[in-house]
């Protein structure tokens, strides 16, 4: 089980010069941590880009400077070498790229001086039977688990969703996990639990927020709210049937500022990038 990256995120000095700023370093490191972290392996494409104008090089459009017969030819013996790689390793859960890229972007490319174009790039493209997903994707995995955890069964339910989640190389950050679970809790904790967790939202790349009940839990709502503002994106499951209104789910300013799913799958297919976590091996043996 393994995912098949673009090299220059383990190795930017492979990109154009003057392209990669600091955030790209940190999405770099933080999508090869996560696979370091949930026991994901890692191969590497080749970087045809390189290969044909060296490193060093300044940045130039596909129809620039890599619309040749013998660049071509480069990308077609590339794609053999992954071709062979995956016969002999199986196929990868997926293509890590990089957007922008003429040759590995994922959801656009820069084909021409015209600018950028949707699609993948001329590299990438040659792969279009692997999903593929944007590094910046990869590396958005910190999630912020959010909902009611007043009773044993809102309790297990948060926790059955924070395996899910780390099922699929998602780091969670769960209230309930860090100390904020009980009544007796005196009034000089409240700001230290305030405090610990208004970090752990800031740090956070996704919150996934739990909406059922009557009503949304207010906490989950401010949660959810301050999420929104910052430009976090939210995503809420909600398996209760009871409607808030004739078309409503939830509280449509909940309903609004976040992607609504109904169940453990399809929170799954909501996210951006689930990677499944190899099993251990007792687990594997367990299951045959």
């Amino acid at each position: 089980m393994y995912l098949l990256f673009c090299p220059c995120i383990s190795d930017p000095g492979l990109r154009a010069s003057g392209i990669t700023h600091d955030r790209d370093i940190r999405a770099f490191d933080r999508a090869l941590s996560r696979c370091r972290s949930f026991g994901i392996g890692v191969r590497y494409l080749p970087c045809p880009e390189s290969l044909y104008l060296g490193k060093n090089r300044e940045p130039a459009t596909f129809s620039e400077r890599l619309d040749t017969p013998d660049f071509r030819l480069l990308l077609e013996h590339g794609e053999d070498d992954i071709r062979a790689m995956i016969a002999t390793q199986g196929p990868p859960l997926a293509i890590v790229g990089v957007d922008s890229s003429p040759t590995c972007g994922v959801n656009r490319n820069w084909r021409s001086p015209a600018g950028r174009e949707p699609g993948r790039g001329a590299f990438l493209s040659r792969f279009a039977d692997i999903p593929a997903f944007d590094v910046y994707t990869v590396a958005a995995y910190r999630v912020y688990l959010a909902g009611p955890l007043f009773s044993d069964a809102e309790r297990i339910w948060n926790i059955r969703i924070a395996e899910f989640l780390r099922s699929y190389a998602y780091e969670v950050y769960l209230p309930q996990e860090v100390g904020d679970s009980t009544a007796m809790r005196g009034l000089d904790a409240h700001l230290e639990i305030f405090s610990q967790n208004h970090t752990a939202l800031d740090s956070s790349d996704l919150v996934v927020a739990v909406l059922d009940g009557a009503d949304a839990d207010s906490g989950t709502a401010w949660e959810m709210g301050y999420a929104y503002a910052r430009g976090i994106p939210v995503y809420a499951i909600r398996t209760d049937f009871r409607m808030a209104g004739a078309t409503e789910l939830v509280n449509l300013m909940l309903e609004q500022s976040a992607v609504i799913t109904r169940s453990l799958q399809e929170l799954h297919d909501a996210l951006p990038c689930p990677v499944p976590v190899p099993l251990p091996a007792d687990e594997k043996q367990q299951q045959r």
